[in-house]
């Protein structure tokens, strides 16, 4: 089975028909097969969340969190075969990958509340018979790129916001765990989000993510990751005028035992 890539409500091969392998990590067992994004399914995807951010961005903020918490249930129903997937893809103990779905599960139905709560506000000025007012609009198609450490947990955190607030999203995750990725798109398809509004797509190396970047129609990019990789990011944001997040470099403590190969530690 090839895992294919998520663009306009469709599950594709990538174009040019290459897969890559997603490895466990404890026993470099072959998890499963994924289609290698090109540059042409950045165009793809990208214009298919320009297509529709159209009328995304026009449906009320409560029916896309109705849309948020349908996925919250599915994530719950599928937490214990989420978990087991992420700790063969990841390497997590099953503890904790439990509380990394968990997490996107918490996500879904806040996120989902807040769709009620996109509040604006009214202000004085200083003419007569005049107020001003300030209304939260959506920005437009959003790059979400992360990690492999936090492989749904970090996914949820970006993505759910971007699409309460009336954004669509190309997501494209790690190379080292693709298939969770995939698997967390799924999720939103079958709660009936609209065609295009997320869109996944999986490729190693950094053509992919850097044409994402740079693609004009990308109005915002969320990354999580190494720092120079959020530091080419940032320059290459700069260079376009589009808005950027970034959450750079790991403080995670290593304890390197006696035993250990110091080379590769």
């Amino acid at each position: 089975m090839v895992y294919q890539n998520y663009i306009g409500g469709k599950w594709v091969d990538g174009a040019g028909g290459h897969t890559f392998a997603s490895i466990n990590p404890a026993n470099e067992e072959v998890v499963g097969d994924v289609a290698q994004a090109e540059l042409a399914d950045v165009e793809a995807a990208v214009e298919a969340a320009a297509r529709a951010y159209v009328l995304w961005r026009l449906t009320p903020a409560p029916r896309r969190g109705e849309i948020l918490y349908r996925v919250g249930q599915l994530l719950k129903d599928r937490k214990e075969a989420l978990s087991q997937l992420l700790t063969r893809e990841m390497g997590k103990v099953i503890d904790e990958a439990r509380g990394d779905v968990q997490e996107a599960i918490d996500m879904a139905f806040f996120m989902a509340g807040e769709g009620r709560r996109m509040l604006g506000y009214t202000a004085p000025v200083e003419l007569p018979n005049k107020f001003g007012m300030a209304v939260r609009e959506p920005i437009g198609v959003c790059a979400i790129i992360t990690p492999w450490n936090f492989p749904v947990a970090v996914p949820s955190w970006k993505i759910f916001p971007a699409l309460i607030a009336g954004n669509t999203v190309v997501y494209k995750p790690s190379p080292e765990t693709p298939l969770l990725g995939i698997e967390f798109v799924r999720a939103f398809q079958e709660a009936g989000l609209p065609a295009g509004v997320l869109n996944v797509i999986t490729a190693p190396g950094v053509a992919v993510s850097q044409a994402l970047v740079r693609h004009p129609k990308v109005r915002a990019i969320s990354f999580t990751g190494s720092t120079k990789t959020g530091t080419a990011i940032a320059a290459d944001a700069g260079k376009y005028n589009k808005r950027v997040s970034l959450e750079m470099g790991g403080k995670n403590a290593i304890t390197v035992l006696d035993d250990a190969n110091f080379d590769l530690a």
